[in-house]
Order: C-alpha cells, then sequence, then structure tokens
C-alpha cells in the first residue's frame, strides 16, 4: 500500500506548478459545542487544515479543471455540515464554470460528531454532482487510503470514471465497524482496489505519481481536435445504390466470407485502437460489480475525433471468454457515458455469438440484448458502427443501430452462425456453406439494401495486410465521426427505418 499523501500535496503533484486558486471560505464554527470546537481546533492544528475538504481549480497540461479532495488528517477526512457546505459549493461552481471534476477522496465517512445533521448532507452532494454530469461535464473520481461509508456512496461512486490508488481499502462498511457490530472479521481482500477493478466497480488502479498522466489523458480523449481528419485515398466505398463490382469490389462468396473473418490472423478492435487511435483510456466493468472480458469499453481518437468505443474482443474470446450479460451491461454504460458527455458512440460488430449457458439465462442476456438494442436506438449522442468481422446472432444485432454503419469487405451479420442456421433447417451442420449464401448475411448486400454505408476494401484479405487495412478503416472512422461530429444525432425512427426492407 502506498504511503498516504496530504491533499494538498496530492493537487500539487497533479496540477501545474502555480495554477491551483482554493475556493474554500473559511469554515463557520458558530453554534457549535464548545467541546467539538476544541476537537476541530486540535485537527486543524494537526493537518494544518480548518476543514476535512478543499476545493478549487488549477489545470493539468494546460486543460483547466475543478479538484474536490478530501483531507484524512482532519478527523479522518469526515464529512461535517461545514465540509459538505465546500463540496456542493465546489462542484456547482465546476458546474457554472464549465470545468470537468477530479475527486481525489480519503474518508471514513459522515462525521459522528454531528450525528445525522452531518449524514442527510450526503443527498445535497450526491444532487450536485448529478446537475454536473447532467451539464455534460465529466467526472472522474480518484479513491484514496480509505474511502469508505457516505463518502463511497456518494462522490466516491459518482464519477464517469473511477479509478483508486494502489492497496486502497473502498467500501461502503469499514471493517473495523463490521467487526464491532458482527462479532467477526470482514472477509479480507474484498474492499482493496486491485479486487474491485477485477470485478467492475472501479476501472483501474493508479499509482499517486501517474494520475497526472492519466488525467492528461482523459481529459484529451475528451477533447476535439482543432483539425479535420486527413484525406485519404481508396479508404471505402457507397454501395447502397450498386453493386459490389461496380464499385470495384471483388465478388467473394459469402461462406468464403465467412471462413476468411475466422482467420485467427484477423485484426480486432484492439488491434484498431493500437494501430489508430490515440489518448486510449480503458474502462473496465459496469461499476456494480461485474465485468466482462469480451467486451472493450474505452474513450479514444481516431485523428483527434473523440468517442467512446464499446467493441466486441475477437481477442478475448479467442481466449475463452464469451460475449454475456456482462458485457452487454458494460456496454450499456458505455453507451449511457457517451450521451452524458455527448460523445460519438463508436460500437464494433466481431463476435462468434452470446454466450450460452445457463449463467446467461440467469443473467437475463436475451433482456440484455434488447435494452442495448432499445439503448442504442434511442441514444442522444451520434452513433458509429463498425461492422469488423464475424456477426453472430442477437449480440451481434444489439451493437448495430447506428446513424451510421461502416463494414469490412468481408464483415457480415447473421441470425445464428450458419452451422446453427443448418442444423435448424436441415438437422445437420453439413449445409452451414449453403445458408450462408440463402440467408444474405454479406456487409456488402446490406449495403445495396442502404443497412450499410460504407465498405472498406479487403486486398485481398484484413489477415494478409492488416496494417493497410486498419489504416484505411481508422481514416473511415475518424472521416465519419467528424460529420457525426457536424450533424449530430439522428432520431430513433431514423435509425430504425434503415432496416425497414
Amino acid at each position: 500500500m502506498t504511503d498516504r499523501h496530504t491533499a494538498p500535496d496530492l493537487i500539487e503533484r497533479l496540477l501545474d506548478a502555480g495554477s491551483w486558486t482554493r475556493w474554500d471560505a473559511p469554515a463557520d464554527r458558530s453554534g457549535l459545542a464548545p467541546a467539538y470546537v476544541a476537537e476541530l481546533e486540535r485537527a486543524e492544528a494537526k493537518s494544518g487544515l480548518d476543514e476535512s475538504v478543499l476545493s478549487g481549480r488549477g489545470t493539468i497540461e494546460g486543460q483547466p479543471v475543478a479538484v474536490i479532495a478530501s483531507e484524512f488528517g482532519f478527523l479522518a477526512g469526515s464529512v461535517s455540515r461545514a465540509s459538505a457546505d465546500r463540496l456542493v459549493a465546489g462542484i456547482a461552481r465546476a458546474t457554472e464554470e464549465g470545468l470537468p471534476l477530479v475527486g481525489l477522496t480519503c474518508s471514513g465517512g459522515t462525521r459522528m460528531q454531528e450525528g445525522t445533521p452531518a449524514f442527510v448532507q450526503m443527498v445535497r452532494i450526491g444532487a450536485a454532482i448529478a446537475a454536473h454530469r447532467a451539464a455534460g461535464l465529466p467526472y472522474v473520481a480518484y479513491l484514496r487510503n480509505p474511502t469508505t461509508g457516505g463518502v463511497m456512496a456518494t462522490w466516491g461512486s459518482l464519477g464517469q470514471i473511477t479509478y483508486a490508488e494502489p492497496g486502497a481499502l473502498a467500501g461502503f462498511l469499514g471493517p473495523r465497524v463490521y467487526s464491532a457490530l458482527y462479532d467477526e472479521e470482514f472477509p479480507p481482500g474484498v474492499q482493496v482496489a486491485e479486487h474491485l477493478a477485477e470485478v467492475g466497480v472501479i476501472d483501474a488502479v493508479v499509482a499517486p505519481d501517474d494520475l497526472r498522466e492519466r488525467l492528461a489523458t482523459v481529459l484529451r480523449a475528451l477533447t476535439p481536435a482543432d483539425h479535420e481528419p486527413a484525406d485519404h485515398e481508396l479508404t471505402g466505398a457507397d454501395l447502397r445504390t450498386g453493386e459490389p463490382a461496380a464499385a470495384g469490389f471483388a465478388e467473394l462468396d459469402a461462406w468464403d466470407a465467412v471462413t476468411r473473418t475466422r482467420r485467427p490472423e484477423r485484426p480486432g478492435v484492439r488491434d484498431l485502437l493500437a494501430a489508430r487511435a490515440t489518448d486510449v483510456v480503458e474502462l473496465s466493468g459496469t461499476q456494480a460489480g461485474e465485468a466482462g472480458p469480451a467486451l472493450l469499453l474505452a474513450l479514444a481518437r481516431f485523428d483527434g475525433q473523440p468517442c467512446v468505443v464499446v467493441g466486441q474482443d475477437r481477442a478475448a474470446e479467442a481466449a475463452g471468454h464469451r460475449l454475456g450479460p456482462a458485457e452487454l451491461r458494460t456496454a450499456r454504460r458505455g453507451i449511457a457515458v457517451a450521451a452524458e458527455l455527448r460523445l460519438p458512440v463508436l460500437t464494433v460488430i466481431d463476435t462468434k455469438g452470446g454466450e450460452l449457458s445457463a449463467a446467461a439465462e440467469e443473467g437475463a442476456i436475451a433482456g440484455e440484448i434488447a435494452r442495448c438494442l432499445a439503448d442504442l436506438v434511442t441514444c442522444t449522442a451520434p452513433t458509429l458502427c463498425l461492422m469488423l468481422g464475424e456477426g453472430n446472432g442477437g449480440a451481434a444485432l444489439a451493437f448495430l443501430p447506428a446513424d451510421r454503419v461502416v463494414a469490412a469487405q468481408h464483415a457480415w451479420l447473421s441470425p445464428l452462425p450458419p452451422e446453427g442456421a443448418s442444423a435448424i433447417v436441415h438437422r445437420d451442420t453439413d449445409h452451414a456453406a449453403e445458408m450462408a449464401r440463402s440467408q444474405q448475411v454479406l456487409a456488402t448486400g446490406l449495403a445495396t439494401r442502404g443497412a450499410v454505408d460504407v465498405v472498406v476494401p479487403e486486398l485481398p484479405d484484413a489477415a494478409d495486410e492488416a496494417a493497410a487495412f486498419l489504416d484505411r478503416l481508422g481514416s473511415v472512422v475518424a472521416t465519419e465521426l467528424a460529420a457525426l461530429r457536424e450533424r449530430g444525432a439522428g432520431s430513433a425512427a431514423d435509425r430504425a427505418a434503415r432496416y425497414a426492407f
């Protein structure tokens, strides 16, 4: 576990030199019991601060941010009425000034010396952060050791992105309180930052010395570049009014396309980000105790165009993971974050199909497919779908609704794998190739029906020319994101109407 930094020390580490301006008025102690005032004075002498919270503004690599921070050295960082006033005022000022917000928690929770009057301040703090997020502004929470009680249950858990320092204790009920109430020890390791990252409660564990760089990357990832994507030749073709051959594409048998997308060497979403994206910030899980390894959720920029990437990860599927309810709920988190931050959503279809198991059924996989579809259709942010490879079943379809759809030439979409369709129709898997052809699965066919806008060529196969293919694909994605940024989000009716053929 790292040594505990004071709030002023951590703020100094994070912000550009000389940029910190503190917003707090002196703490008002009028009307408090003399014994409690004496305790507050001792805490002030010990910590050098007059309350447990600081708020203010500064810059990180020149980008303005607001900061709210706990000081554990002042009565264990506990939240009083006075410190709640500071939090609410600081968050409200950040909202008014349109500033991203960084929360540096380190607290045992509500101040017991004040009891319920301090406890109910959680409502005001939560409301202030909700208003900040409703204004389309980012909030990043950083959980320091320890973060428990009412702080964890308000500003510690309300960030669109949540990090924690290594080894930090972060949880609702402090272990000491649990032991006193139940006369037994709390299970070890449950509330430790590293475990919380594994199970999708927080996004990552970040050392204090690395936090400034991480926050700078987040801020860049949310900011459009001041230039348009460069033009590239031979990027993609619009097939909505013609046949593939007329656009210069070689005709390809449907089963041949299916088998090509299954090649292990075929690049996936992680390869695309590595080759063509910058300022990539991966997020983890649902923030509600579920992590889905087969789903990549990230902030990223393509040629300076920011987006939230919600991608099916073929590499994770190759390692044995399947797209299940946790992945779909993680995707829905990404869609919601994009809508809040008013960033385009980039969904990526590339899956062997949804998880088929008792656990998936008990986790409501069908319902999550339905809700993911509905979230995308009604999303208030612009949406771009990339059909990158395999597109099996409802788990693939759940990522399809979008204002614009781009497809790799050999990408396809089918209600079941062709082998599964063959099993239903012919009671064997021997007719898979025939089913692929008869079911009209190819993205190029969807393009001629108006359901796909741009097809990116494979020359002759993405697996054989990965670098060149990813460059073409990244250029198309950047161009589409820039156009969506100008055009804005389409309507649910327009998104649904694409499939009325």
